[in-house]
C-alpha cells in the first residue's frame, strides 16, 4: 500500500513550477494562479494552522461556495496534516446540526453569508477564509515547519447527501483517495496540457477528488466558473477555452436542451429535423466510423464550447440517449460509477471505448463482484467505516468487501450493468421485483411533468408528480396514464399524489426517498398544502440551489423571499400572476434589484422574464452598476428623457401630417357619436389649462378614454397624448395604425419600463399634456386600485401639474369582457391641479399626494 500523503503526491507531479494551475472567473474579475502561486499560498495557511496547534487529529470544517480561497485552504488543511471537512455551503437546520455535532470541528471557515447566518455554532465560531490576494506571492521562508501526514491518516471526512438519512461522515485516508486519483490518472483520459472546467460544488467528493486532486495531480488547468449557474457555466465554457467538462447528468440534459432551443429555435419542423439529422448521423458513426456531426453541428459548437473535446459525467447514470446525443455533436464522453464511500470511482467507461449502457469496466486497482446480485468492491480506495460506527457494524463484510446497495451483473468483457438500489427496490405481492428508477425516466419523459417519484403504497405503486409550470396540475393523471403505456403492465402506477413544490434531492440531483415517502403520506393525508411562506433553498431542486449559489441570485431571491414573505414563492411563481408583478410595478421591482442586487436589467431582458427562475437567471447576466437605493439614476435619466429614446420613439411624439391630422378627426368623429349614443355624462369641476399638465383618471372601462375624449376641451385635443398599453393597442397592424393616429404612446412597463417613462417624460418635457391611468389597469372593486410607482418616479424627474380625475358608471356602459356597450349613466369628477413633485418630494410621497387627490374625488368621500 502506498502510504505517501496527498500534498506529497500533488506537489511532485511533473508539471513546472509557473505552468496555470488554476483559473477562476469570480466577482472581482478573472484570477489566475500558477502551481508555485497555489502551493506557497497553501504552505501559509498549513503553517498558521501549525502555529495554532492544529495537526492530525484536528477536523478544519469549510462551509462554503467554490473559489480560490476554498481550494488554497484545502491544500493547506492537507499539508497541516489536519482532517478536511466540506460541508455544502447551503446545508442548513437538522442535518447541518448534526454534521456540526458530528464532526466536532476545531475551526471553521466559511463564507459571509453563513458567517452572519442564524445558525448555532455548537463550537468554534466560523472566521472567513483565509487567502492572498489573486496573483499574489507568499514567502516561503517565513512558514513554520509542518508535520507530514502518512497515507493511513484520515484526509477528508465527507457527509453523504443524506438520500436514507441523516448525512453519514465518511473518512477517506490519504491512501484511499490517491488511489483514486493515480488510477484515473493512469486512464490517460486527460493530459497536462487540458483546461478543465468544473461547474460542481467541491463539497461533493466526485468533484473534489477527479476535479481538484486528479487535475493538480496530472498537471492540468482547472478552470472555475463565477458561480454553479448555467449562464455561468456557459460564459466560462467559451471564455476559457476549455477542453474538457466535469459535469452530472442533470448539467448534459440543460446543456442538450440548451443547444437544442438554439438549433430549432422552438419550431416543430426544425425538432424533426434534429432529430432525423441526429439519427443519421448516429447510424454514419455506428457503421461507417466517421463523424459527422463535428462538421454539421460544428458552427453552434463554435458558439458555446469551441474547444471542447471531452464530456465527463458521474454524480449519477447518464441516459445512453443523451451519451450518444452528446456524442454526434463530435464531443468524447467518458462516464464513471462509484460511491463516497470508495474515493469515488469503481468503474470508468473511457473516450473511445465506452459502452454507455454500461456502467464501464473496474478502474485499476479495483476489484468487483457479484454477491446475492448485489454489487461490491474491494481496493485501496474502499474506505473502512463511517464516522462513529463500531467496528463491524457497517457496508464492510468480513473478507473486506464492500456491500454498494446496488443490484448488478458483470457481462464476459468485464463491464458492469447496474439495476438500481436494492434498497430502493420494490417488490409487489406477485413476487416483481420494480426499479422504481426505469419508471421514473419513461414519467419525466412526458411533457407535462418536470419531475416524478416512484415508491409503494399499500403493496401499490404509487407516485409523487410535479408537474410542468405551464401545465394544469391535472395533466398529471394523464400523463402518467400515457406513460403506462410504454411500460409493462405490473409497472402501473395505481396512485399519484400531486406536488406544487419540487422533490426531496441531493446537490448532485440524487432523489433522497425517506423524504419522498413522507412527501407522499402528508399529501396523502392533505396535510401538506401549499405554505404561504417562501420555499426553502434546500427544498428547491439541485439546479435552483445551485442558481441561488450565485451572490447576485442570492441577493435577489433574499430580496423577493422578503417582499413575499406571506406568498408561496418559488422559482417556478410567476412574477404577474402569482406575485401581481405587472405594468409599472416592474419599476419598483427594477429600482429594488439596482439597490439590493446591484444590477440593472436591460429592457429586452426583462421581455424575456415569466417566472422568478427567468429573472435569477437574467440578473446574472445583467449589467452590474452602483447601487441606486432611491432611484436617482432612473430619475436623472428621465430628466433627459431624449437620450432613451430612439427615432421610432421620436417618430411617435413628431406632430402630425395632413393625414394623421384627418384621421384624427374622423376618430374624435366616432368617439363623440358612441358618447352619446351611450353615455349620459354628468361632469363635476372644470378643466384648468392643459398644457404639460399629467392627467390621472380612474381606469374602470375601456369605455374610459371614450367619454374622456367627449368632455377635454377641443383646444386641447391636437397635443394631448395618451399612455396605451402595448399588450392591447399595439398587438395587430390595425391596432398600431389606430394607435398611431389616436397619439396614443405605446407603453409597456412590463417589458420596456424604462423606455415607457422615457417617452412619458418627453411628452411633458415638450409641455403635451399626457393622460396616464396611474393604477395600470382596470379596477374592478370599489374604490381606487394601488397607484403604480412610475408615475412617482416621472413627475420626480419631470415636476409638471397633476389633474386627478374620477370616473364612475363606465364599467356599467362596457363591463371587462364585454365587446359591445350598453346605455347607462357616467359620472366624471374634475379635480384641482396639485404639484407633487414640488419640494424635493420622494416618489412614494408623489404617489401618495395623487392617490390621496384621486380618493377625494369619489362618491364617498363627497358623501363624508
Amino acid at each position: 500500500m502506498d502510504t505517501q500523503s496527498l500534498t506529497t503526491f500533488l506537489e511532485n507531479a511533473e508539471a513546472p513550477a509557473e505552468a496555470p494551475a488554476l483559473v477562476a472567473y469570480t466577482e472581482a474579475g478573472e484570477q489566475h494562479y500558477t502551481r508555485r502561486q497555489l502551493f506557497e499560498a497553501a504552505r501559509r495557511v498549513a503553517s498558521e494552522l501549525t502555529a495554532a496547534k492544529l495537526g492530525p487529529g484536528d477536523q478544519i470544517m469549510i462551509i462554503a461556495a467554490n473559489s480560490p480561497a476554498w481550494v488554497i485552504t484545502a491544500l493547506g488543511v492537507l499539508k497541516a496534516g489536519c482532517t478536511l471537512v466540506p460541508v455544502d455551503a447551503q446545508m442548513r437546520g437538522a442535518d447541518l446540526q448534526h454534521v456540526l455535532d458530528d464532526a466536532a470541528p476545531a475551526r471553521i471557515y466559511a463564507d459571509p453569508a453563513v458567517i452572519d447566518s442564524d445558525i448555532q455554532w455548537p463550537g468554534p465560531s466560523p472566521q472567513p477564509l483565509p487567502a492572498p490576494p489573486p496573483g499574489a506571492d507568499t514567502v516561503e521562508s517565513s512558514a513554520l515547519p509542518v508535520q507530514l501526514p502518512d497515507g493511513a491518516d484520515t484526509a477528508v471526512i465527507f457527509y453523504t447527501s443524506g438520500t436514507t438519512g441523516p448525512p453519514k461522515g465518511v473518512p477517506l485516508s490519504h491512501t484511499n483517495l490517491l488511489s483514486n486519483v493515480q488510477g484515473l490518472i493512469a486512464e490517460g483520459i486527460a493530459r497536462p496540457d487540458d483546461r478543465i472546467l468544473l461547474p460542481l460544488p467541491l463539497h461533493h467528493v466526485y468533484p473534489f477528488s477527479i476535479g481538484l486532486l486528479t487535475v493538480i495531480g496530472l498537471g492540468a488547468t482547472l478552470i472555475m466558473p463565477r458561480s454553479l449557474v448555467g449562464p455561468r457555466i456557459a460564459g466560462a465554457l467559451y471564455q476559457s477555452r476549455a477542453t474538457i467538462l466535469l459535469g452530472v447528468p442533470r448539467l448534459y440534459e440543460a446543456l442538450w436542451q440548451r443547444l437544442e432551443a438554439r438549433l430549432t429555435d422552438g419550431r416543430r419542423w426544425r425538432g424533426r429535423v434534429l432529430e432525423w439529422l441526429m439519427t443519421g448521423a448516429q447510424w454514419c458513426r455506428r457503421r461507417t466510423g466517421l463523424h459527422p456531426g463535428r462538421w454539421l453541428f460544428r458552427p453552434v459548437i463554435k458558439r458555446l464550447a469551441p474547444t471542447l473535446r471531452l464530456a465527463v459525467s458521474g454524480g449519477a447514470a447518464l441516459d445512453p440517449g443523451l451519451g450518444r446525443r452528446l456524442q454526434t455533436l463530435g464531443w468524447q464522453v467518458a462516464t464513471g460509477y462509484g460511491l463516497t464511500e470508495t474515493s469515488p470511482i469503481l468503474t470508468l467507461n473511457p473516450p473511445g471505448e465506452a459502452r454507455l449502457e454500461t456502467a464501464g469496466r473496474p478502474l485499476p486497482g479495483v476489484s468487483l463482484r457479484i454477491i446475492d446480485g448485489e454489487v461490491c468492491a474491494r481496493g485501496d480506495n474502499v474506505f473502512e467505516g463511517y464516522r462513529g460506527s463500531p467496528t463491524g457494524d457497517g457496508p464492510i463484510d468480513a473478507d473486506g468487501w464492500l456491500h454498494t446497495g446496488d443490484a448488478g451483473w458483470i457481462d464476459d468483457d468485464g463491464f458492469l450493468h447496474l439495476q438500481g438500489r436494492l434498497s430502493a427496490t420494490i417488490v409487489l405481492p406477485g413476487g416483481e421485483n420494480i426499479d422504481p428508477e426505469r419508471i421514473e425516466r419513461v414519467l419525466n419523459a412526458q411533457p407535462a411533468l418536470r419531475e416524478t417519484g416512484v415508491l409503494a403504497d399499500d403493496d401499490r405503486l404509487a407516485a409523487v408528480v410535479v408537474p410542468e409550470p405551464d401545465h394544469d396540475p391535472a395533466d398529471a393523471e394523464a400523463a402518467v396514464t400515457a406513460a403506462a403505456r410504454q411500460l409493462p403492465g405490473h409497472h402501473a402506477i395505481a396512485r399519484i399524489q400531486v406536488s406544487v413544490d419540487p422533490l426531496p434531492r441531493t446537490r448532485l440531483g440524487k432523489l433522497r426517498r425517506p423524504h419522498l415517502k413522507r412527501r407522499y403520506e402528508a399529501l396523502a393525508a392533505g396535510t401538506q398544502p401549499p405554505r404561504a411562506e417562501p420555499i426553502a433553498i434546500e427544498a428547491m431542486m439541485p439546479e435552483d440551489q445551485a442558481l441561488l449559489s450565485d451572490p447576485v441570485a442570492g441577493k435577489t431571491w433574499d430580496y423577493l423571499a422578503s417582499r413575499f414573505a406571506d406568498r408561496r414563492l418559488t422559482p417556478d411563481s410567476h412574477l404577474h400572476r402569482d406575485l401581481d408583478i405587472d405594468s409599472l410595478g416592474w419599476i419598483d421591482l427594477a429600482l429594488a434589484l439596482r439597490e439590493q442586487s446591484g444590477v440593472e436589467l436591460a429592457d429586452e431582458a426583462i421581455a424575456e422574464v415569466t417566472t422568478v427562475r427567468d429573472l435569477l437567471q437574467a440578473v446574472i447576466q445583467a449589467r452590474e452598476v452602483e447601487p441606486d437605493a432611491d432611484g436617482s439614476h432612473l430619475v436623472a435619466s428621465l430628466q433627459q428623457p431624449a437620450s432613451l429614446l430612439d427615432d421610432r420613439d421620436q417618430r411617435a411624439l413628431a406632430p402630425r401630417g395632413v393625414l394623421r391630422h384627418l384621421a384624427a378627426r374622423v376618430v374624435l368623429a366616432g368617439c363623440l357619436l358612441i358618447s352619446r349614443r351611450y353615455a349620459r355624462i354628468e361632469v363635476e369641476g372644470e378643466w384648468p389649462e392643459l398644457s404639460g399638465c399629467l392627467i390621472t383618471p380612474r381606469h374602470l372601462s375601456a369605455f374610459d378614454p371614450i367619454v374622456l375624449t367627449a368632455i377635454l376641451p377641443r383646444r386641447h385635443l391636437p397635443g394631448l397624448f395618451w399612455a396605451g398599453w402595448t399588450g392591447l393597442l399595439f398587438s395587430t397592424a390595425l391596432r398600431r395604425r389606430f394607435s398611431d393616429i389616436a397619439r396614443i404612446l405605446p407603453i409597456d412597463p412590463g417589458s420596456a419600463p424604462r423606455r415607457s417613462l422615457a417617452l412619458a417624460a418627453a411628452c411633458l418635457e415638450r409641455r403635451h399634456p399626457l393622460v396616464w391611468f396611474p393604477e395600470g389597469e382596470r379596477h374592478t372593486g370599489e374604490g381606487l386600485g394601488d397607484l403604480r410607482p412610475g408615475i412617482g418616479m416621472l413627475l420626480k424627474a419631470q415636476p409638471r401639474p397633476v389633474v386627478p380625475v374620477w370616473i364612475e358608471g363606465t364599467d356599467q356602459v362596457l363591463p371587462v369582457g364585454q365587446l359591445w356597450p350598453r346605455r347607462g349613466r357616467v359620472v366624471i369628477r374634475i379635480g384641482a391641479p396639485i404639484e407633487p413633485g414640488e419640494d424635493g418630494a420622494d416618489e412614494r410621497a408623489i404617489v401618495a399626494r395623487i392617490e390621496q387627490a384621486m380618493r377625494s374625488l369619489s362618491s364617498s368621500a363627497r358623501a363624508d
